[in-house]
Protein backbone atom coordinates (compact mmCIF):
# COMPACT_ATOMS: atom_id res chain seq x y z
CA UNK A 1 0.00 0.00 0.00
CA UNK A 2 2.83 2.13 0.55
CA UNK A 3 4.10 1.90 -3.03
CA UNK A 4 0.91 2.82 -4.31
CA UNK A 5 0.55 5.63 -2.39
CA UNK A 6 4.05 6.97 -2.84
CA UNK A 7 3.18 6.54 -6.67
CA UNK A 8 -0.12 8.48 -6.39
CA UNK A 9 1.51 11.07 -3.85
CA UNK A 10 2.86 13.29 -7.10
CA UNK A 11 -0.09 13.28 -8.70
CA UNK A 12 -2.27 14.78 -5.90
CA UNK A 13 1.18 17.38 -5.43
CA UNK A 14 0.14 18.82 -8.94
CA UNK A 15 -3.25 18.89 -7.49
CA UNK A 16 -1.99 21.33 -4.67
CA UNK A 17 -0.11 22.97 -6.75
CA UNK A 18 -3.53 24.24 -8.68
CA UNK A 19 -5.06 25.00 -5.39
CA UNK A 20 -1.81 27.34 -4.52
CA UNK A 21 -1.80 29.09 -8.33
CA UNK A 22 -5.05 29.54 -8.15
CA UNK A 23 -5.10 31.72 -4.69
CA UNK A 24 -1.79 33.20 -5.76
CA UNK A 25 -1.40 36.32 -7.17
CA UNK A 26 1.51 35.18 -9.32
CA UNK A 27 -1.07 34.54 -12.18
CA UNK A 28 -3.73 36.00 -13.65
CA UNK A 29 -7.08 34.82 -12.58
CA UNK A 30 -8.57 35.26 -16.26
CA UNK A 31 -6.03 32.95 -17.87
CA UNK A 32 -7.77 29.84 -15.37
CA UNK A 33 -11.20 29.91 -17.60
CA UNK A 34 -9.05 30.01 -20.93
CA UNK A 35 -6.69 26.81 -19.77
CA UNK A 36 -9.74 24.47 -18.77
CA UNK A 37 -10.99 25.48 -22.25
CA UNK A 38 -7.56 24.60 -24.08
CA UNK A 39 -7.77 21.31 -21.74
CA UNK A 40 -11.15 20.29 -22.80
CA UNK A 41 -10.95 21.49 -26.12
CA UNK A 42 -7.90 20.51 -27.00
CA UNK A 43 -4.62 19.03 -24.68
CA UNK A 44 -7.66 15.70 -23.27
CA UNK A 45 -9.26 14.89 -26.86
CA UNK A 46 -4.88 15.22 -28.28
CA UNK A 47 -4.25 13.10 -25.65
CA UNK A 48 -7.08 10.00 -25.73
CA UNK A 49 -6.48 10.72 -29.61
CA UNK A 50 -3.20 9.61 -29.79
CA UNK A 51 -3.48 7.04 -27.49
CA UNK A 52 -6.23 5.14 -29.11
CA UNK A 53 -4.75 5.86 -32.43
CA UNK A 54 -1.80 3.96 -31.52
CA UNK A 55 -2.73 1.53 -28.45
CA UNK A 56 -2.55 -2.39 -28.89
CA UNK A 57 -5.91 -3.59 -27.50
CA UNK A 58 -5.22 -7.68 -28.11
CA UNK A 59 -5.31 -9.57 -24.83
CA UNK A 60 -7.32 -6.70 -23.29
CA UNK A 61 -10.69 -8.23 -23.01
CA UNK A 62 -12.10 -5.52 -24.18
CA UNK A 63 -15.77 -7.54 -24.30
CA UNK A 64 -15.72 -8.29 -20.75
CA UNK A 65 -14.58 -5.01 -20.19
CA UNK A 66 -17.25 -3.28 -21.91
CA UNK A 67 -19.85 -5.34 -20.40
CA UNK A 68 -18.21 -5.01 -16.53
CA UNK A 69 -18.05 -0.98 -16.78
CA UNK A 70 -20.57 0.51 -19.05
CA UNK A 71 -22.92 -2.03 -17.01
CA UNK A 72 -21.91 -0.35 -13.35
CA UNK A 73 -22.62 3.23 -15.00
CA UNK A 74 -25.75 1.89 -16.17
CA UNK A 75 -26.78 0.39 -13.06
CA UNK A 76 -25.70 3.03 -11.23
CA UNK A 77 -27.41 5.72 -13.10
CA UNK A 78 -30.73 3.73 -12.78
CA UNK A 79 -30.59 3.62 -9.21
CA UNK A 80 -30.18 7.35 -8.97
CA UNK A 81 -33.00 7.78 -11.72
CA UNK A 82 -34.77 4.97 -9.18
CA UNK A 83 -33.88 7.35 -5.62
CA UNK A 84 -35.08 10.74 -7.49
CA UNK A 85 -38.47 10.75 -5.80
CA UNK A 86 -37.30 9.96 -2.68
CA UNK A 87 -34.56 13.13 -3.31
CA UNK A 88 -37.30 14.57 -4.52
CA UNK A 89 -39.04 14.33 -1.14
CA UNK A 90 -35.82 15.39 1.15
CA UNK A 91 -35.89 18.96 -0.77
CA UNK A 92 -33.37 17.82 -3.37
CA UNK A 93 -33.63 20.39 -5.96
CA UNK A 94 -33.75 19.16 -10.00
CA UNK A 95 -30.66 20.91 -10.45
CA UNK A 96 -28.95 19.64 -7.24
CA UNK A 97 -29.71 15.95 -7.83
CA UNK A 98 -28.05 16.16 -11.87
CA UNK A 99 -24.97 17.74 -10.21
CA UNK A 100 -25.19 14.58 -8.00
CA UNK A 101 -25.92 12.37 -10.82
CA UNK A 102 -22.75 13.85 -12.74
CA UNK A 103 -20.72 13.30 -9.70
CA UNK A 104 -21.48 10.08 -9.24
CA UNK A 105 -21.21 8.93 -12.36
CA UNK A 106 -18.16 10.86 -14.10
CA UNK A 107 -14.83 10.24 -13.79
CA UNK A 108 -11.83 12.01 -13.86
CA UNK A 109 -9.33 10.57 -17.13
CA UNK A 110 -6.71 13.45 -16.00
CA UNK A 111 -5.86 11.26 -12.96
CA UNK A 112 -6.53 8.11 -13.94
CA UNK A 113 -4.42 8.27 -16.52
CA UNK A 114 -0.98 9.85 -14.33
CA UNK A 115 -1.50 7.15 -11.86
CA UNK A 116 -2.37 4.54 -14.27
CA UNK A 117 1.00 5.59 -16.32
CA UNK A 118 2.83 5.62 -13.02
CA UNK A 119 2.19 2.57 -11.56
CA UNK A 120 1.93 0.45 -14.54
CA UNK A 121 3.37 2.34 -17.52
CA UNK A 122 2.32 2.19 -21.21
CA UNK A 123 0.00 -0.83 -20.38
CA UNK A 124 -1.75 1.10 -17.62
CA UNK A 125 -1.92 3.98 -19.95
CA UNK A 126 -3.22 1.92 -22.65
CA UNK A 127 -6.05 -0.44 -20.35
CA UNK A 128 -6.84 3.16 -18.94
CA UNK A 129 -7.72 4.40 -22.45
CA UNK A 130 -9.81 1.77 -23.67
CA UNK A 131 -11.80 2.15 -19.97
CA UNK A 132 -12.31 5.59 -20.99
CA UNK A 133 -13.13 4.55 -24.76
CA UNK A 134 -15.58 2.52 -23.75
CA UNK A 135 -17.25 4.30 -20.88
CA UNK A 136 -16.87 8.14 -21.93
CA UNK A 137 -20.02 7.88 -24.65
CA UNK A 138 -22.52 6.19 -22.69
CA UNK A 139 -21.89 8.13 -19.78
CA UNK A 140 -21.93 12.11 -21.81
CA UNK A 141 -25.31 10.31 -23.37
CA UNK A 142 -26.82 9.44 -19.46
CA UNK A 143 -25.47 12.51 -18.03
CA UNK A 144 -26.21 15.01 -20.94
CA UNK A 145 -30.00 13.39 -20.69
CA UNK A 146 -30.66 13.80 -17.54
CA UNK A 147 -29.00 17.38 -17.91
CA UNK A 148 -31.87 18.17 -20.69
CA UNK A 149 -34.15 16.38 -18.63
CA UNK A 150 -33.85 18.09 -15.32
CA UNK A 151 -32.01 21.15 -16.06
CA UNK A 152 -35.13 22.96 -17.10
CA UNK A 153 -33.57 24.06 -20.87
CA UNK A 154 -34.76 22.11 -24.20
CA UNK A 155 -35.86 18.90 -24.69
CA UNK A 156 -35.37 18.60 -28.07
CA UNK A 157 -33.69 15.37 -29.57
CA UNK A 158 -31.66 18.00 -31.84
CA UNK A 159 -30.20 19.64 -28.59
CA UNK A 160 -29.23 16.28 -27.42
CA UNK A 161 -28.01 14.91 -30.28
CA UNK A 162 -26.04 18.12 -30.90
CA UNK A 163 -24.31 17.96 -27.25
CA UNK A 164 -23.39 14.44 -28.20
CA UNK A 165 -22.59 14.77 -31.29
CA UNK A 166 -19.98 17.72 -30.28
CA UNK A 167 -18.01 16.69 -27.52
CA UNK A 168 -14.44 17.19 -27.89
CA UNK A 169 -13.94 13.74 -25.73
CA UNK A 170 -16.10 11.70 -27.87
CA UNK A 171 -15.17 12.90 -31.32
CA UNK A 172 -11.65 12.06 -30.37
CA UNK A 173 -11.99 8.66 -29.07
CA UNK A 174 -14.29 7.89 -31.89
CA UNK A 175 -11.56 9.08 -34.34
CA UNK A 176 -8.79 7.11 -32.70
CA UNK A 177 -10.44 3.64 -32.42
CA UNK A 178 -11.58 4.06 -35.53
CA UNK A 179 -8.29 4.67 -37.46
CA UNK A 180 -7.09 1.94 -34.97
CA UNK A 181 -9.30 -0.77 -36.09
CA UNK A 182 -8.69 -0.32 -39.86
CA UNK A 183 -5.10 0.21 -39.12
CA UNK A 184 -4.78 3.58 -40.69
CA UNK A 185 -2.16 5.13 -40.04
CA UNK A 186 -1.47 8.67 -38.90
CA UNK A 187 1.17 10.64 -40.81
CA UNK A 188 4.42 10.88 -38.66
CA UNK A 189 5.12 14.72 -37.86
CA UNK A 190 1.14 15.13 -37.40
CA UNK A 191 1.19 11.99 -34.62
CA UNK A 192 4.12 13.43 -33.20
CA UNK A 193 2.59 16.90 -33.12
CA UNK A 194 -0.40 15.35 -31.64
CA UNK A 195 1.29 13.75 -29.19
CA UNK A 196 3.11 16.72 -27.76
CA UNK A 197 0.22 18.56 -27.18
CA UNK A 198 -0.90 15.23 -25.74
CA UNK A 199 2.42 15.22 -23.23
CA UNK A 200 1.15 18.48 -21.88
CA UNK A 201 -2.41 17.57 -21.08
CA UNK A 202 -1.71 15.25 -17.58
CA UNK A 203 0.64 17.45 -15.88
CA UNK A 204 -1.46 20.91 -16.75
CA UNK A 205 -4.57 19.09 -16.57
CA UNK A 206 -4.09 17.90 -13.00
CA UNK A 207 -2.83 21.22 -12.16
CA UNK A 208 -6.65 22.51 -13.44
CA UNK A 209 -8.03 20.29 -11.49
CA UNK A 210 -6.51 21.99 -8.06
CA UNK A 211 -7.57 25.29 -9.63
CA UNK A 212 -11.36 23.96 -9.98
CA UNK A 213 -11.47 23.19 -6.61
CA UNK A 214 -13.04 25.06 -3.67
CA UNK A 215 -11.15 23.98 -0.44
CA UNK A 216 -13.84 25.91 1.56
CA UNK A 217 -16.42 23.65 0.46
CA UNK A 218 -14.51 21.00 2.20
CA UNK A 219 -15.19 21.99 5.58
CA UNK A 220 -19.05 21.59 6.24
CA UNK A 221 -20.06 19.74 3.08
CA UNK A 222 -23.71 19.24 2.83
CA UNK A 223 -25.40 15.82 3.35
CA UNK A 224 -26.12 15.80 -0.81
CA UNK A 225 -22.69 16.69 -0.95
CA UNK A 226 -21.28 13.35 1.01
CA UNK A 227 -23.91 11.28 -0.29
CA UNK A 228 -22.46 11.76 -4.29
CA UNK A 229 -18.89 11.42 -2.19
CA UNK A 230 -20.19 7.73 -1.05
CA UNK A 231 -21.56 6.85 -4.32
CA UNK A 232 -18.40 8.09 -6.41
CA UNK A 233 -15.81 6.38 -4.13
CA UNK A 234 -17.38 3.25 -2.49
CA UNK A 235 -20.38 1.83 -4.47
CA UNK A 236 -18.94 2.55 -7.92
CA UNK A 237 -16.07 0.64 -7.31
CA UNK A 238 -17.71 -1.82 -5.50
CA UNK A 239 -19.97 -2.21 -8.61
CA UNK A 240 -17.00 -2.24 -11.11
CA UNK A 241 -14.80 -4.22 -9.88
CA UNK A 242 -17.47 -7.05 -8.74
CA UNK A 243 -18.71 -7.18 -12.21
CA UNK A 244 -15.43 -7.64 -13.57
CA UNK A 245 -14.28 -10.29 -11.42
CA UNK A 246 -17.42 -12.26 -12.00
CA UNK A 247 -16.49 -11.58 -15.80
CA UNK A 248 -13.22 -13.31 -15.10
CA UNK A 249 -10.90 -10.27 -15.25
CA UNK A 250 -7.82 -10.24 -13.59
CA UNK A 251 -4.35 -8.97 -13.06
CA UNK A 252 -3.46 -5.60 -14.36
CA UNK A 253 -6.49 -5.08 -16.47
CA UNK A 254 -8.60 -5.59 -13.23
CA UNK A 255 -6.17 -3.03 -10.93
CA UNK A 256 -6.88 -0.74 -14.02
CA UNK A 257 -11.03 -1.02 -14.08
CA UNK A 258 -10.54 -0.13 -10.35
CA UNK A 259 -8.31 2.86 -10.39
CA UNK A 260 -11.16 4.16 -13.17
CA UNK A 261 -13.77 3.63 -10.91
CA UNK A 262 -12.11 5.08 -7.73
CA UNK A 263 -11.01 8.57 -8.32
CA UNK A 264 -12.61 11.55 -8.14
CA UNK A 265 -15.19 13.39 -10.67
CA UNK A 266 -14.05 14.94 -13.69
CA UNK A 267 -14.25 18.70 -13.55
CA UNK A 268 -15.54 18.95 -17.14
CA UNK A 269 -18.99 18.45 -15.75
CA UNK A 270 -18.48 21.76 -13.23
CA UNK A 271 -18.61 23.54 -17.05
CA UNK A 272 -21.88 21.64 -18.01
CA UNK A 273 -23.66 22.32 -15.17
CA UNK A 274 -22.92 26.21 -15.48
CA UNK A 275 -24.19 25.70 -19.49
CA UNK A 276 -27.30 23.66 -19.20
CA UNK A 277 -28.55 24.23 -15.75
CA UNK A 278 -27.39 22.08 -13.14
CA UNK A 279 -26.10 23.06 -9.59
CA UNK A 280 -22.51 24.18 -10.32
CA UNK A 281 -21.87 25.30 -6.85
CA UNK A 282 -22.97 21.83 -5.44
CA UNK A 283 -20.76 20.12 -8.26
CA UNK A 284 -17.50 22.01 -7.37
CA UNK A 285 -18.18 20.91 -3.47
CA UNK A 286 -18.88 17.56 -3.99
CA UNK A 287 -15.72 17.19 -6.62
CA UNK A 288 -13.27 19.03 -3.70
CA UNK A 289 -14.38 16.61 -1.10
CA UNK A 290 -13.89 13.53 -3.36
CA UNK A 291 -10.79 14.72 -4.57
CA UNK A 292 -9.46 15.05 -1.22
CA UNK A 293 -10.87 11.81 0.20
CA UNK A 294 -9.78 10.09 -2.75
CA UNK A 295 -6.08 10.57 -1.74
CA UNK A 296 -6.90 7.89 1.01
CA UNK A 297 -9.16 5.96 -0.90
CA UNK A 298 -7.35 5.17 -3.89
CA UNK A 299 -4.30 2.95 -2.31
CA UNK A 300 -7.07 1.37 0.07
CA UNK A 301 -9.20 0.51 -2.95
CA UNK A 302 -5.80 -0.52 -5.08
CA UNK A 303 -4.08 -2.44 -2.32
CA UNK A 304 -7.57 -4.62 -1.38
CA UNK A 305 -8.47 -5.16 -5.37
CA UNK A 306 -4.88 -6.14 -6.01
CA UNK A 307 -5.24 -8.95 -3.54
CA UNK A 308 -8.53 -10.11 -5.43
CA UNK A 309 -6.51 -9.74 -9.03
CA UNK A 310 -3.48 -11.75 -7.41
CA UNK A 311 -6.38 -14.78 -6.62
Amino acid sequence: MTIIFESILPIFLLVLLGVWLKRSPLIDLTLWEGLEQLGYFILFPALLFSTLATADFAGMQADATAVATIGSITLMSACLLALWPVLRARNVSASAFTSVFQTATRWNGFMALAIAQKLYGPIGLSLTALVMTLVIIPINLYNVGVLVWFGGGSRGFKFFAFKIATNPLIVASVLGILLNLFGIRVYGPVLSAVEMLASASLSLGLVMVGAGLKVSDALKPSLTALFAVFLKLVMMPVFMVGASYLLGIRGDALLVIALGASVPTAMNGYLLAKQMGGDAPLYAAVATVQTLVSFFTIPLLLTVTGYIAAG
